[in-house]
């Protein structure tokens, strides 16, 4: 497949970008046409759009990039087409962060300490991830290193679920560990956008040391990079840009996976340069998959984390299954 220049890769993008957020604010089980967005004030239809549809549509948003550009963070920094925050580990820290400060019932007098403890969870994390399986390691390290990530990860949600006071609280945290957007609010967008932001810019820092890292640690060296100091900012990035996705709407998978994988031969074999282009694909998928969800034919509102899991789940089957084969 031939590259698309960069330019016209972005502009697709925004594009695809500005069309499904309109059908954002308009889909669901009531559909609103945008004529009706600005009516009277006391008009039920505008206050869905307002008040419930541009909240959600731009957390879609914020979580979608930070995820897709965290996704190719990470495969660029490893050179592996398994790293993923999700499958690895750092979504479920991040949850299990999150979960520490909902079991012990703090929210309700500090509510920034949800973020916060997220945010923990996933730096240590992905510190871990990367202490664990080094940063030239092969892929079955690597995995194996996620898989002790996530285990731990569950094995402390599952004691928090054990260990909860009432039924309530159980299904709470159920609920939220599930992954979605709905009834989301303002304030859920202005407790994650700093953080989401914040953590992007240290990622996007990165662009030079990724491209460098493809001829190896030794050749990254020579060009000066200080690798030490690109570990700590993937390691502050990823966390910070995950954990605050995770503390506002739970874990959604595979969006850093699938991301990557679908935009590099557009882009070519520059790490960097796929930071940019996945971030907003990382929010073209997670809105598209959002409005889908809402569109479905059922009586209850299908998780998004559910349906992210559901289509990516045999991508990164056969992903696994294709870099067997070339292993071979």
């Amino acid at each position: 497949m031939k590259t698309v220049s960069r330019p016209l890769l972005i502009g697709l993008l925004l594009a695809a970008l500005v069309l499904l957020s309109l059908a954002s604010l308009s889909a669901g089980k009531v559909w609103i046409p945008w004529n009706a967005w600005f009516a009277a004030a006391d008009d039920l239809r505008s206050i869905i759009v307002f008040e419930l549809r541009l909240p959600r549509t731009v957390l879609g948003i914020i979580v979608g990039a930070a995820l897709g550009l965290t996704g190719a963070a990470m495969q660029g920094y490893t050179r592996n087409p398994l790293a993923d925050p999700g499958i690895l580990g750092v979504s479920s820290m991040a949850a299990f962060g999150a979960v520490v400060t909902m079991y012990f019932g703090a929210l309700t007098t500090l509510p920034w300490l949800l973020p916060v403890g997220a945010m923990i969870g996933a730096v240590g994390g992905i510190a871990a991830l990367l202490a664990l399986s080094g940063a030239a390691s092969s892929i079955l390290t690597f995995v194996l290193a996620g898989m002790i990530l996530n285990t731990v990860a569950t094995a402390g949600v599952s004691l928090a679920l054990n260990l909860a006071p009432t039924p309530w609280a159980v299904n709470e945290i159920v609920n939220w560990l599930l992954g979605s957007l709905a009834d989301r609010s303002v304030d859920e967008v202005r407790m994650a956008l700093p953080f989401v932001l914040i953590g992007s810019v240290l990622v996007m820092m990165l662009a030079r040391p990724l491209d460098a890292l493809t001829l190896g640690e030794t050749g990254a060296r020579s060009l000066g990079i200080d690798l030490g100091r690109t570990r700590v900012l993937l390691a502050l990035g990823v966390g910070i840009s995950v954990g605050a996705s995770v503390a506002v709407t739970g874990v959604i998978g595979f969006v850093g996976l699938v991301t990557p994988h679908l935009l590099r031969p557009l882009v070519g074999a520059r790490p960097g340069a796929l930071l940019l282009p996945s971030a907003l694909a990382g929010a073209v998928i997670v809105l598209a998959a959002d409005v889908l969800v809402r569109l479905l034919p059922s009586v209850a509102e299908l998780k998004l984390g559910v349906a992210m899991a559901g289509v990516g789940a045999p991508f990164f089957l056969a992903l696994l299954i294709n870099v067997r084969r070339r292993a071979v």
